[in-house]
């Protein structure tokens, strides 16, 4: 029986056996994405999420400035 093997009826010991493992994770894989996607999970279409934080990061350090600034008066 170990003849059959190399005719394409293993899992692991012939190009049928490695073309349906890739198959499998293929499949996985695709589901995973669809999924992802149903789910609503989306990488950040443009930066303005990160411009925006940057621009609060901005202000709040020129508070913190201002409030140093109040405290070396007093």
């Amino acid at each position: 029986m170990n003849i059959l093997n190399g005719m394409g009826f293993g899992m692991y010991g012939s190009f049928w056996g490695f073309f349906l493992n890739i198959l499998i994770i293929l499949l996985i894989v695709g589901a995973v994405v669809v999924l992802l996607n149903r789910s609503g999970y989306q990488a950040p279409a443009s930066n303005e999420k990160l411009v925006k934080i940057e621009k609060d990061i901005e202000d709040i350090k020129k508070t913190v400035e201002e409030i140093k600034s109040k405290l070396e008066e007093i």
